[in-house]
């Protein structure tokens, strides 16, 4: 499978593994309510509120990155291009959801930016 194929993957991962800290932010107030998560989540503040933004975020970015990366490669783009952007896409995410959890916000907004560039590319490099 190409790489490009297995960054998707990968940024799926990203997505469902970020709930990690919001489920540990949870648990840190008064255990996790698995009865009303979203309630106990809407009531989260600080990291537990960046987290929870953090984590639905990554629904938000994934399905255009993972239509793009099906379009460049249905499309015929040069693997080895598709393969870049879509690995700059996922190192992206990774460094995104460690921004929002750190309250790095500028950082996170010029690394949010990076990604949104990476899947433009994605839709864009078939014309090229």
């Amino acid at each position: 499978m190409p790489v490009h194929l297995w960054c998707v993957v990968a940024a799926w991962a990203i997505v469902y593994s970020s709930k990690l800290p919001v489920a540990v932010a949870m648990q840190r107030e008064g255990g996790y309510d698995n009865r009303h998560p979203r309630a106990q989540q809407a009531a989260l503040t600080g990291f537990g509120a960046r987290a929870v933004a953090a984590h639905l975020n990554g629904f938000e970015t994934f399905a255009p990155f993972a239509a793009a990366v099906l379009i460049a490669h249905l499309l015929a783009a040069p693997a080895v291009r598709i393969d870049a952007l879509a690995a700059i896409f996922v190192a992206s995410r990774v460094v995104y959801v460690a921004c929002y959890l750190a309250n790095l916000a500028s950082l996170r907004s010029a690394v949010w930016m990076v990604g949104f560039a990476a899947t433009l590319g994605l839709f864009l490099l078939p014309l090229l």
